[in-house]
């Protein structure tokens, strides 16, 4: 009789399981939370949200352990992927269907890319002209003609180290390190600040040019950060970098399921789920970042500003992650705060 009971626990306990995934996430959007709710009217698999930022969700996590009840980590930043993996966070996934639809460069074993950002060049037409900045790099950025120009937010930013660590996998730690010292010299003033600061100091004329990703324009221009911001942006054109070569820098949002999930099959599902069109395309009028899936294209807004602009597809977002910690030491020795 016990083992009977034992067996309909067990089994009831499968059931209970085999209809939820706990999702651990660092994206902050309402839009996200309507998805998910599209995603159980569609499966019947509830999407229990653990929301915080990256460092002390992975430590409860880890800390957790084995006990971890948690399913998928959905993370903004490459970097913050590869760290999770490297810190054993993650199990490896396979399934044709995400290896299909997502560029090899913008994922791994462990985890998928879901959407991406550019880190791109804004700047003010009344205060410098767009002639000034035809063929312009990354790397030019050090130039002397930018002396006192640049608007960008501080070391600790992890969108920051990801760029400088990008410029590690391409150009190697000596040419990054005397880069980032003549960068720092071309600052406007003292970082501070998210993204949309960076953009309001250009707008306001404090800076000429100003470091910052795209969707935060986007949420701008769209009205959703107020009026007096979304008359700033009007002020302010975006500029995409390396066109001439291999392309403006792309960061991601991605997900991985955890190591120690104890609902895989619904976890993939849901990864999968988000790669559809329907899901992409829902994301990324809300958010404004760009699809993952060439489906899809991106909201009008995004599209304005340069919607068919070359993209970085031979950085492998992976080695931002690889060298992110180089890159923010670069950043401190060059005394950028």
């Amino acid at each position: 009789m016990n083992f009977l009971i034992y067996l309909i626990v067990f089994f009831f306990s499968i059931h209970i399981n085999a209809d939820e995934i706990n999702l651990y996430t660092t994206r902050h959007y309402d839009s996200d939370i309507r998805l998910y709710k599209d995603f159980t009217k569609q499966t019947g698999i509830n999407v229990n949200i653990i929301s915080g930022k990256a460092k002390p969700l992975e430590k409860r996590i880890l800390e957790e352990g084995k006990s971890c009840k948690g399913d998928l980590f959905f993370l903004a930043d490459a970097g913050r992927l590869y760290s999770s993996q490297k810190n054993g966070v993650f199990k490896k996934i396979s399934s044709k269907v995400l290896e299909k639809k997502i560029p090899a460069q913008f994922r791994s074993d462990y985890w998928f890319g879901i959407t991406k950002r550019a880190r791109i060049i804004f700047y003010n037409p009344k205060k410098i002209s767009s002639e000034d900045l035809v063929n312009l790099s990354y790397e030019d950025l050090t130039d002397k003609r930018f002396k006192k120009y640049i608007a960008i937010r501080q070391s600790n930013n992890v969108y920051n180290q990801s760029l400088i660590a990008s410029l590690i996998e391409n150009h190697g730690l000596e040419y990054t390190r005397s880069w980032t010292k003549k960068f720092v010299t071309n600052f406007s003033r003292q970082p501070k600040g998210n993204d949309r600061a960076q953009i309001l100091s250009v707008a306001s004329g404090e800076s000429k040019l100003a470091i910052a990703n795209t969707y935060y324009y986007g949420l701008m221009l769209s009205g959703k950060k107020g009026e007096e911001q979304k008359e700033a942006a009007k002020k302010v054109r975006p500029f995409f970098p390396n066109q001439q070569n291999r392309g403006t820098h792309m960061n991601i949002s991605g997900i991985g399921v955890l190591k120690h999930s104890p609902n895989p099959d619904n976890a993939i599902k849901f990864i999968e789920f988000l790669l559809t069109h329907a899901a992409q395309e829902h994301m990324v009028n809300n958010t404004f970042e760009y699809p993952m899936i060439e489906s899809v294209d991106p909201p009008s807004l995004i599209t304005k500003m340069g919607g068919s602009f070359k993209q970085d597809n031979i950085t492998n977002v992976s080695s931002y992650g690889k060298w992110q910690t180089d890159a923010f030491k670069i950043m401190q020795e060059a005394g950028w705060n």
